[in-house]
């Protein structure tokens, strides 16, 4: 029984549940006020999303806390911006103080986030990766060439898009009464 327990794969999430995770966490932990904690749950959040995704979906995830970040110092500036006088002044100061608060959180959560990944099988991702993109695309149907024949179509006939004309010109219709010299 106990070597059931340990062939079993246990939770495993995929690139979006963990990146969904990081944001609701990094995003509920935004509302303390604090960008210490809210820099500390974020690195605890990544690395606990990079323990949890599948093997698989590691290269999606090493690339997005940056970005996750971002958008949740954007949802908090915005938010904090809202009843200032003047709203675009308090975003880019809030954005400002935030980002460059957090950056050494953010960029330590990212280095530790990219060890634990190679550890779990990042390099087979990118391998694969790389190999997809330097594979040839979709071969196309061959073009078959033209019988020496003709064309499998029918022509259209002789004058068959020139305009039809009804009648004569004006200058070449009899008038009445010009045949008897009026």
């Amino acid at each position: 029984m106990v070597a059931q327990q340990r062939t079993r794969p246990g939770v495993r999430l995929t690139a979006r549940g963990a990146a969904a995770l990081v944001l609701v966490v990094t995003l509920l932990s935004e509302l303390t006020g604090s960008i210490t904690v809210t820099c500390v749950t974020f690195a605890v959040a990544c690395v606990a999303g990079v323990l949890l995704v599948q093997p698989k979906d590691l290269l999606a995830l090493a690339v997005t806390p940056p970005l996750l970040f971002f958008v949740v110092t954007l949802i908090s500036a915005v938010v904090s911006a809202l009843g200032a006088p003047s709203m675009i002044q308090a975003l880019g100061l809030g954005m400002f103080t935030d980002l460059s608060a957090a950056a050494p959180w953010l960029f330590g959560t990212s280095a530790v986030m990219l060890v634990i990944a190679w550890f779990r099988g990042l390099p087979a991702n990118i391998t694969a990766l790389r190999s997809e993109l330097r594979s040839d695309p979709p071969s196309r149907p061959a073009v078959r060439p033209r019988t020496p024949a003709g064309p499998k179509f029918a022509p259209e006939p002789e004058g068959y898009f020139e305009p039809r004309v009804y009648g004569k010109p004006r200058d070449e219709r009899e008038r009445p009464g010009a045949q008897n010299g009026l």
